[in-house]
């Protein structure tokens, strides 16, 4: 075989490799692993743990969306912002990267939002002390919630 043969042939598998890289990356990182599902929503298909997981993430938001307008109706703002640090970014940690992978880029976009979003409402409760700046913030939260049920359902893989 001469250089110039090898040479073509290992540039084809140099791109037949990036080729699947740049695949692989598309699939992880923007599409994750959905499907339409028959309410016109996308299905996000994940193994049943991995469902049970996002599914406790959600009702642990809406625990702490009840904790912290609890501590609002008594002006309570270190309540706030210790219910809100408890759904911020550090609780988002613990995800597998799997998992992460298999959710579709608008979906991460949103869910790493409103964890972004918790922390600012910790925040501005502990500076600002302001329950109306608070309220407003929960709801920019809440619509974020709103369209993200809108959009996607999980389905545990068969």
């Amino acid at each position: 075989m001469s250089e110039a043969t090898k040479s073509k042939a290992c540039l084809a598998i140099i791109v037949l490799l990036l080729a699947v890289i740049a695949a692989g990356a598309y699939k992880f990182i923007i599409a994750g692993s959905v499907e339409k599902a028959e309410d016109g929503r996308l299905a996000v298909v994940l193994a049943p743990g991995e469902r049970a997981l996002i599914l406790k993430e959600m009702r642990g938001f809406v625990s702490g969306i009840q904790q912290i307008t609890d501590a609002l109706a008594r002006d309570d703002m270190k309540g706030v912002a210790a219910a809100a640090r408890q759904l911020g970014r550090g609780a988002a940690k613990d995800v597998p990267a799997a998992l992460i992978g298999k959710l579709p880029l608008e979906f991460k976009t949103l869910g790493f939002s409103v964890h972004g979003q918790f922390d600012q409402i910790a925040d501005d409760a502990e500076k600002t002390r302001m329950a109306r700046v608070t309220l407003g913030q929960l709801a920019d939260v809440l619509q974020k919630c709103v369209a993200c049920h809108s959009a996607y359902q999980f389905r545990a893989a068969p």
